[in-house]
């Protein structure tokens, strides 16, 4: 139920709603909340797709009533928060049972490994959904398949990748497997035995990206993979780029682009930590000052300003003054892919989420990387070993890793060349620049007629057709 899950998997069902699937979202009332407007923009427009709201039991597990926000769920509830979800598993069973045409397969996201017995009961396929790359996929699999792991003695000890042709080296803190944290070893082993059992993998990424680790990946786990992405190119207009993910922004989409209009080709930098980060407030003021002192206009999206005392408030106060003519700064969530794809911004600041490193991707915008946890380090080494349009701020260590913050802070002259890096051109940012761009124009082709991931969703869309015609997808 993070953002960085449900905005893909509501992408990707409108993409197989668009191809003749009668898809059906699921999710829980304020997530359901966040997404109908999208939802009710597609069924306006005639696409078979559904919203199916189920209620989470809260007291049941132990969480407060109405604790259906992840994002505001104490890190020690989380476990919690997880188990609220395996009880949807009856009532989800009954509405399909209930409400026809009867499902031919659910896809579910990776981490909800009681979806498997609901499948079973069903007797119908179960496809995990991955809003991740397989680059990512490939190398943490491969970590724990070889137990790269059991020789190391310190958590930032590097390591290097087995079972890939390129000499990739990451530490365990940096990566050590999805839900390996203290108190979540039950659900990291249920989702690795839930993913083994899956009839497929449906994936937000793009073959021509990434054909190798695909191609390993595939034969790795010795099951279908459907590359579909990038899903987020779903969206060719305003209107369902600024209600994607959220049903309101802190700024109107139009107000950004009237801003971004004012601004020359290619000079805006965007800086976005996505929806889960909070920045820690020393290194939120390091970063307003390296980002005035890079003299380039930016966009700086605030997820959460109420997070941080009088003091930042303070400060992002007079930062907004002295640099009103190049600065926007957007308290909470932004029309970001809109933002991406406007021909004023040149480059991306990131925490290196998937979801974002695709979009900037499908734009052709080169990235400063700053990754804070899970994936995001797989994203960053993707982005700047292997495609060559990223330039690394330096962060080695999570910002979160076993729920103890840390504060890791990156001085403003760091951040400030980081963003002359891939602004100011030179050979090496326009070379960044021109795979960055050759990229968006691959990812483009891929979801067009005859591209690899449209012919993808259209093999997925067959695979599960029912006999009387009517296509169903769960």
């Amino acid at each position: 139920m993070y953002q960085g899950h449900v905005i893909p998997a509501v992408d990707t069902a409108l993409l197989l709603a668009t191809h003749g699937a009668l898809a059906s979202v699921v999710a829980t009332p304020y997530n359901a909340a966040r997404i109908r407007p999208t939802i009710d923009i597609a069924r306006q427009s005639g696409l078979p797709i559904r919203l199916v709201e189920l209620p989470l039991d809260c007291a049941a597990v132990g969480l407060p009533d109405g604790a259906d926000d992840v994002d505001k769920i104490p890190a020690e509830l989380h476990a919690n928060y997880f188990s609220a979800l395996e009880l949807l598993a009856a009532p989800l069973e009954r509405h399909l049972r209930a409400h026809p045409p009867y499902p031919t397969c659910i896809v579910s996201d990776f981490c909800h490994a009681w979806t498997v017995g609901v499948a079973a009961n069903l007797h119908v396929p179960r496809l995990s959904f991955f809003s991740m790359c397989a680059f990512c996929l490939l190398c943490q699999h491969n970590l724990e398949r070889f137990n790269t792991y059991d020789s190391v003695t310190d958590d930032n000890e590097p390591v290097v990748v087995p079972g890939v042709e390129r000499r990739i080296e990451v530490t365990r803190a940096q990566a050590p497997g999805f839900f390996r944290s203290p108190g979540f070893d039950h659900l990291a082993d249920g989702v690795e035995r839930a993913h083994a059992q899956a009839d497929g993998v449906v994936m937000n990424s793009f073959l021509e990206m990434e054909p190798e680790y695909v191609a390993v990946y595939v034969a790795a786990r010795k099951m279908k993979v459907w590359t579909i992405g990038p899903v987020s190119l779903y969206h060719r207009n305003a209107a369902t780029l600024a209600a994607r993910g959220n049903t309101t922004t802190a700024v109107a989409a139009d107000e950004c682009v009237r801003w971004l209009d004012g601004k020359e080709a290619r000079s805006v930098v965007y800086v976005s930590f996505g929806s889960i980060v909070h920045a820690d407030p020393k290194q939120l003021v390091e970063l307003g000052l390296g980002l005035e002192a890079s003299g380039h206009p930016f966009v700086w999206v605030l997820k959460n300003p109420g997070y941080y005392g009088d003091e930042v408030n303070e400060f992002l106060g007079g930062l907004e003054e002295r640099v009103a003519w190049r600065g926007m700064l957007i308290r909470g969530w932004a029309p970001q892919v809109l933002i991406l794809n406007h021909a004023a911004v040149g480059g991306f600041v990131t925490h290196c989420g998937w979801n974002s490193t695709l979009e900037a991707i499908a734009a052709g915008l080169p990235l400063v990387t700053w990754p804070h946890f899970s994936d995001q380090f797989w994203n960053e080494k993707l982005a700047v070993e292997v495609l060559g349009i990223g330039v690394s701020i330096g962060v080695k260590e999570p910002v979160v890793w076993q729920a103890v913050e840390k504060e890791i802070v990156v001085g403003r002259e760091v951040v400030e060349e980081a963003v002359r890096s891939i602004m100011d051109g030179g050979g090496e940012g326009e070379e960044r620049r021109r795979k960055a761009l050759a990229l968006s124009e691959k990812a483009r082709a891929a979801v067009q007629e005859g591209g690899s991931s449209l012919s993808n969703l259209l093999d997925l869309i067959k695979r599960f057709e029912v006999d009387a015609g009517v296509r169903t997808t769960e």
